[in-house]
């Protein structure tokens, strides 16, 4: 019996070293292309992104697992994924069905389904009020945070074209947090959540905070942003009995025909696969 127990204890220890704790490399990212569900999604800068959709609770990660910006995945943190947006932003997320309102950290890619824009940890899911089903919710990017991140995470593309910071300088703020010029981020209460080492940054959690607003009465539509030609949208529009709205990207104008509404969601996928399925890439779900 003691041999057992000895062989027991062995293969435990065995087993523990196998399983190294994962070790955190945050830095800032837009990544490449990706396909999930036969849709290709294409991950780009926009510090004043806002849009409606469908939100769905993330699936539990392995222990350990890393995020796309090199974060370690809590079901507990408030932080959540999105397929395009530079990574890691803040974003303003409201549940149109039941009014609540939180405040989350993007830091990875997905949802993996195309009519699906955003997903949330367990924790950030339960504030929400998002279950096993999918919530009507409206995003709005935190602009000022966003570029932060972008100022001064490594990766950055603001820290790798900026000039040496002047002497007089010695910190810069990053949202509740403070970044020293050795690159470690101490929170702004003086305490950090890791020990402290130079050229290592950390984040501080958002807060677990609810806003309770008032509800949203809504319908869901498909929209597709395919169009640089106004008259090609008209005709695909015409064809479909659909409508015709100009979506404005900087100095550029595309094109986006909209179709319904739908009552369901199950109805607003269908059209979704649809649209998909005849080549209008850009199509997603939106909610209004």
């Amino acid at each position: 019996m003691k041999k057992l127990a000895l062989v027991g204890c062995l293969a435990v220890l065995a087993c523990s070293r196998q399983q190294p704790v994962a070790q955190q490399d945050l830095h800032y990212t837009v990544g490449p292309a990706w396909q999930a569900a036969g849709k290709w999604f294409y991950p780009r800068e926009d510090f004043a992104w806002q849009g409606t959709g469908l939100a769905v609770r993330e699936p539990a990660q392995a222990e350990g697992h890393l995020t796309a910006d090199g974060e370690v995945w809590h079901a507990a943190s408030m932080t959540g994924s999105h397929q395009t947006l530079q990574l890691p932003a803040v974003v303003r997320v409201t549940n149109l069905d039941n009014g609540r309102q939180i405040v989350i950290r993007l830091n990875d890619r997905g949802p993996n389904d195309p009519g699906r824009m955003i997903g949330l940890t367990p924790r950030a899911a339960d504030l929400l009020g998002v279950g096993k089903e999918p919530a009507r919710v409206q995003v709005v990017e935190d602009e000022m945070a966003s570029r932060q991140f972008a100022e001064v995470l490594p990766g950055g593309p603001m820290l790798q074209i900026s000039a040496a910071p002047l002497e007089k300088v010695q910190q810069t703020a990053l949202g509740n947090a403070v970044v020293d010029r050795q690159g470690v981020t101490v929170l702004a209460d003086n305490t950090t959540q890791e020990t402290p080492v130079p050229g290592k940054v950390v984040l501080a959690e958002l807060p677990a905070t609810v806003l309770q607003g008032a509800p949203v009465s809504t319908m869901l539509w498909v929209e597709t942003m395919d169009f640089t030609s106004r008259l090609a949208a008209m005709r695909q529009a015409a064809a479909q009995g659909a409508s015709v709205r100009p979506v404005f990207f900087g100095h550029s104008t595309m094109w986006a025909v909209r179709y319904g509404p739908f009552a369901t969601i199950s109805e607003a996928d269908a059209a979704l696969k649809r649209a998909l399925t005849t080549g209008l890439t850009g199509s997603h779900i939106v909610v209004e």
